[in-house]
């Protein structure tokens, strides 16, 4: 029988800004690279935290330092995340971070190196982690309808069976999802290469088609053609899209486009961790087609689940959203079976329908936002990519 989302509930964690989140993180989130030390000590002493090492945040200055707040903050902001202790080496950008996320209402507490050193620092850092988890332990999951989730989509390892199944699949859950007033989510810019005239269509109104198209626009003049080497600067598509079937980047993004579905259209398009504003429905994002960014991107605009179709096998996950592999090669499912969460070869095999296999996926939103960990969180995939836009001062 086909599953009916009108009213379906998942048991979450309701947040102070009537969010919904379906991990109850406590994170010790770093503002620089300088600071990863401090947080991960802080984390291993305080169990049921974690640290998100990351490489970048000093002498970053104009848009590249304003997608690093937002990339930074948008982090710590998700709903998945219960508390934050934000550590930097100075006091000034540390609040910036801390004061970012302190507009959801969540605790949040900042430290700075700078004059106090680490073992100070870690210490005093270490004893109000503890608080948070204490206090975060303790909070409830309640009913919360499926269309208050936030579910993001981007593919990886493509191949022939991508478009054809796992693609289509995620699309099918999109058609089913966003009238019930989902907010979803796509990207990868430069996968759209070749089908950007179909994209531009599928937007809900002359506005957001103006402003898809300004995105791809800059970004194939400024980054791609800026900088090429060959086609698509000897990246697109990949060598194991090749390997795959695919030959040329066109292919690549009619079966990138089929993660929409057959009725959705977008609402509006954003900047890369730019969080949507508009209601829900189905939102573009600028971002790189590499998985672990595409990924912290949509997380830090808000995105609680991640789906992500695969076909020569993707292992990417994130520390704070879980990843969701959907897959229809026979050959993953019988080399990487422990990496994938949604098994739709049968579409392949003519045994099962696409609408049958967006069943099958929104069943595993359902399970995943429920507390089932996805095969890249028990696998132990937490992999943060951060975008830079350019070099640092």
């Amino acid at each position: 029988m086909p599953l009916d989302a009108t009213n379906v509930t998942v048991n979450a964690w309701r947040r102070e800004n009537g969010r919904v989140g379906v991990r109850n993180h406590v994170l010790i989130l770093p503002v620089d690279d300088i600071s990863n030390a401090a947080c991960e000590a802080v984390a291993n002493n305080i169990k049921g935290t974690m640290a998100i090492p990351h490489a970048y945040g000093r002498l970053q200055f104009g848009a590249d330092l304003d997608l690093h707040f937002r990339t930074i903050i948008g982090t710590g902001a998700n709903p998945n995340v219960a508390a934050v202790v934000v550590i930097g080496i100075e006091p000034g950008w540390t609040k910036i971070i801390a004061d970012g996320i302190r507009k959801t209402g969540k605790p949040v507490a900042e430290f700075s190196i700078e004059q106090n050193g680490d073992i100070n620092t870690i210490a005093a850092a270490s004893r109000q982690a503890k608080e948070y988890v204490h206090w975060a332990t303790e909070l409830q999951k309640e009913p919360c309808p499926i269309s208050d989730l936030w579910v993001s989509t981007k593919c990886g390892e493509s191949d022939t069976t991508t478009g054809l199944s796992s693609c289509p699949t995620v699309g099918n859950m999109y058609d089913k999802l966003i009238p019930e007033g989902l907010y979803g989510c796509f990207g990868e810019t430069s996968e759209i290469t070749g089908a950007e005239h179909i994209c531009e269509k599928r937007a809900a109104n002359p506005e957001a088609a103006e402003k898809f198209m300004a995105i791809f626009k800059e970004y194939s003049e400024n980054v791609i053609f800026a900088n090429q080497t060959d086609d698509l600067s000897d990246s697109q598509p990949t060598k194991g899209n090749i390997l795959g079937g695919l030959t040329t980047i066109e292919e690549k993004a009619l079966g990138n486009l089929e993660k929409i579905g057959r009725e959705c259209t977008y609402i509006d398009a954003l900047q890369a961790a730019e969080s949507p504003e508009k209601g829900p429905g189905l939102y573009f994002m600028d971002t790189s087609s590499a998985a672990a960014e595409c990924v912290v991107l949509m997380a830090a605009a808000g995105y609680v689940i991640h789906t992500f179709p695969t076909g020569q096998g993707n292992v990417v996950g994130n520390p704070i959203v879980p990843v969701i592999k959907i897959s229809g090669n026979p050959r993953t499912l019988r080399t990487m079976s422990e990496h994938i969460d949604v098994d739709v070869t049968g579409v392949l095999r003519r045994e099962q329908t696409i609408d049958e296999a967006g069943d099958a996926l929104i069943d595993m939103i359902i399970r995943t936002a429920n507390g089932r960990n996805t095969a890249a969180e028990a696998l132990g995939h937490v992999e943060f990519s951060m975008t830079k836009l350019y070099r640092s001062a």
